[in-house]
């Protein structure tokens, strides 16, 4: 018997076109009309926080439990309060979480900008704040609190404009330092862009009397100074001046007069009913915390003994309900904070972002502390907040939008081509245009800890 024939292939025609796929039939009763639904568009969420270096998720992640936590401790703290204005347990907590949906997403979009954006808006953000601050000094628009004429309400609208002035002079004596990086040895180029302008902005918020805000930005103005390469006995003579300024400032006020008496002297029997009642009371609440605290809303300096309770001294307050645990747990969060600042300065080799990240760090880190030695005796009572915690929704707008413009340069930094390129790998002998070229050798790659090492290197040579 024959094996079975395999059935031959019919064979390919060249000219026929390929035929188009058949759609599939539709089902009976289908309508075939196009449909009026309209598409969802699918946002690639991801992409936002995608491939975004360790230092942007760092400060991200520390400066976003800041703000839960302290929305925590707003609850806690001002509830009593609250309910005693007729605006229930909650009226301080809401309005505080509002300012914080309204600033989280300012970070977030802040973030995205790309440096030269905060170059270019430098000068007219300068001018849009110096613009805010005088408007506290028209009648009508311009109010004070606690001797401090430093707000502006329109209507039910009410804002600090010198926390937003702090982010814009930041900006802007950056700009100004890092275009000027080889003449800083000469102080005539130091003084006369950035002493006039700073001088202005300060001398505008020691007119309204608010003296511990102008302590703050006097701190952030000199940092960027050092941080940009200024020689030390050009900042030397500026703190010597501004020191005589602020005793012959202080003098000026029979409340500062009595607040720098007591800090230095102690309190009084007849400083406890007017100057010592919050610095005693502070003291009895920390001390009353322990080393485990009464338990969160169990505060009874909150009840009506310790005023600013829910601001100034909110740092008291956790010191009692969370006890040294949770007093020194926040320490830590700052810390980890001015660990995140540090990180982005050295891994960049540009002067307005090292600038820029420098003036953020001394303000939120360093008006911390401040915050934290005060409650503690260590300082003369300023009323300045605890960042990120204490109420205030000018103040916590203004930090988020800070730290925003530094994770815009940390975002930056991890684009592809924005860090130091590395050469590429070759094999065998390098390459000679002609004979007799000379082989000219790569520069080695240096990481930012070299960078860093460098420029430090170079600011102290500078200021010998």
């Amino acid at each position: 018997m024959a094996p079975p024939q395999r059935p031959q292939r019919p064979p390919r025609s060249t000219n026929s076109a390929p035929q188009p796929r058949q759609a599939p039939a539709a089902k009976p009763g289908a309508s075939t009309e196009p449909s009026d639904k309209p598409v969802a568009a699918r946002v690639p969420v991801k992409k936002i926080f995608s491939a975004q270096s360790s230092d942007f998720f760092l400060l991200f992640g520390t400066t976003l439990f800041l703000v839960i936590f302290g929305l925590v401790m707003v609850l806690s703290s001002s509830s009593v309060e609250s309910y005693a204005a007729d605006q229930g347990f909650f009226g301080s907590f809401l309005r505080q979480t509002a300012f914080a949906l309204i600033g989280i997403p300012l970070m977030l979009v802040a973030s995205r900008a790309p440096v030269r954006f905060w170059k270019r808006w430098a000068l007219p953000g300068l001018i849009l704040g110096g613009v805010l601050q005088l408007l506290v000094f028209v009648p009508g628009i311009g109010w004070g609190y606690g001797g401090n004429q430093n707000w502006i309400q329109i209507g039910s609208f009410s804002a600090q404009p010198s926390e937003f002035v702090k982010v814009a002079v930041i900006v802007w004596v950056a700009w100004v330092l890092s275009t000027k990086q080889d003449q800083l040895g000469d102080w005539k180029q130091v003084l006369l862009p950035v002493g006039p302008v700073a001088g202005a902005a300060i001398g505008f918020v020691l007119i309204g009397n608010d003296l511990g805000t102008a302590s703050i930005m006097l701190l952030i103005v000199f940092s960027c100074l050092f941080f940009a390469g200024v020689k030390l006995r050009f900042l030397a003579v500026g703190v010597v001046v501004v020191a005589l300024g602020a005793i012959m400032f202080a003098t000026t006020s029979g409340s500062r007069t009595s607040r720098i008496g007591v800090w230095l002297n102690g309190c009084t029997e007849l400083d406890y009913q007017d100057t010592c009642w919050q610095i005693e009371h502070a003291y009895w609440a920390l001390a009353g915390g322990g080393l485990f605290g009464r338990g969160l809303g169990n505060s009874v300096a909150k009840r009506g003994w310790l005023p600013h309770a829910d601001s100034d001294y909110v740092f008291a307050i956790i010191g009692e309900e969370l006890g040294l645990i949770g007093a020194v747990v926040v320490l830590l969060l700052f810390v980890t904070l001015a660990v995140a600042f540090v990180r982005i300065i050295r891994s960049t080799n540009d002067s307005f972002v090292r600038i820029t990240t420098a003036g953020v760090m001394v303000w939120v880190v360093g008006q911390a502390f401040v915050n934290i030695a005060v409650v503690l005796g260590v300082l003369p009572v300023l009323g300045v907040p605890l960042p990120l915690i204490s109420t205030g929704g000018s103040a916590l707008i203004a930090t988020l939008l800070a730290i925003g413009v530094v994770l815009s340069f940390a975002r930056a930094g991890n684009k592809p081509g924005a860090s130091t390129p590395r050469p590429a790998a070759t094999s065998g002998k390098p390459k000679a245009a002609d004979k007799g070229a000379t082989t000219v050798q790569e520069a080695p790659v240096q990481s930012p800890a070299d960078r860093s090492r460098m420029l430090a290197a170079n600011r102290a040579r500078g200021r010998r």
